[in-house]
């Protein structure tokens, strides 16, 4: 069942989301969705914006009332830390460190990789890791973190996604291009230097801003929760 979600222009107006890049950065085919240019930076048609975020909305409601998945991507520093907090929030998979190559296109690598993580953390919460010596547990505790960077996200995915949402597409161009190869639907802010027909629903929007990311992951994750199949 798909849960309506009250989109407010103003709103989007004070988080920033309508401020693109300097003119010179446009891409043509993101032409459709700019206003104008404000202090040599274009702006945002935030109607259209707020039409193309109520379908992203939507299509996510949909795959989530159907028990499927979205991972979040959000490499970039800035926003990195938001797109782990919605994905922890809402329980969904999230990649907000380096993209792994292979993460779709190599799933059952990947997978056999995360299972091996698991199994060393297994190994060190039950004791069977202190027959090795002082030297050796150190190298397998350093080993363990640098899993933990790797593949904490990614820990119970345990199939393909559904979806992909991508913060900034430019920055995560390898995810957005392994989602393609698998079918997986891609859901992405679109900032005014990025081509919008990468994505299957493309959000036209600041990508830089804190404020302007959080306000979109903010809607993202309330559909999202209120979607969710009631457990019987």
């Amino acid at each position: 069942m798909e849960k309506d979600i009250k989109i407010d222009i103003e709103e989007m107006s004070k988080a920033g989301v309508a401020f693109g890049h300097r003119f010179s950065k446009l891409h043509p085919k993101m032409k459709p969705y700019v206003s104008g240019i404000k202090n040599t930076v274009h702006m945002m048609d935030l109607e259209k914006t707020a039409k193309e975020l109520d379908k992203a909305l939507k299509f996510i409601s949909h795959i989530i009332s159907e028990g499927k998945t979205i991972i979040f991507v959000g490499t970039k520093i800035q926003v990195k830390e938001l797109a782990r907090a919605a994905a922890i929030d809402c329980g969904l998979p999230y990649v907000v460190e380096r993209w792994l190559g292979g993460t779709f296109t190599n799933f059952e690598t990947i997978a056999k990789r995360v299972q091996y993580f698991k199994d060393l953390e297994k190994k060190k919460a039950s004791g069977e890791l202190e027959k090795y010596t002082k030297k050796e547990r150190y190298k397998i505790d350093k080993e363990i973190e640098s899993l933990r960077v790797k593949f904490e996200g990614i820990r119970d995915m345990s199939k393909l996604p559904e979806a992909v949402f991508i913060v900034d597409l430019k920055k995560d161009q390898t995810a957005a291009r392994e989602a393609k190869r698998k079918g997986i639907k891609i859901i992405a802010l679109c900032d005014t230097n990025i081509d919008p027909t990468i994505a299957d629903f493309p959000i036209p929007a600041n990508d830089d801003a804190i404020s302007s990311v959080k306000y979109i992951l903010d809607k993202v994750k309330e559909v999202i929760l209120n979607s969710k199949p009631e457990v019987k």
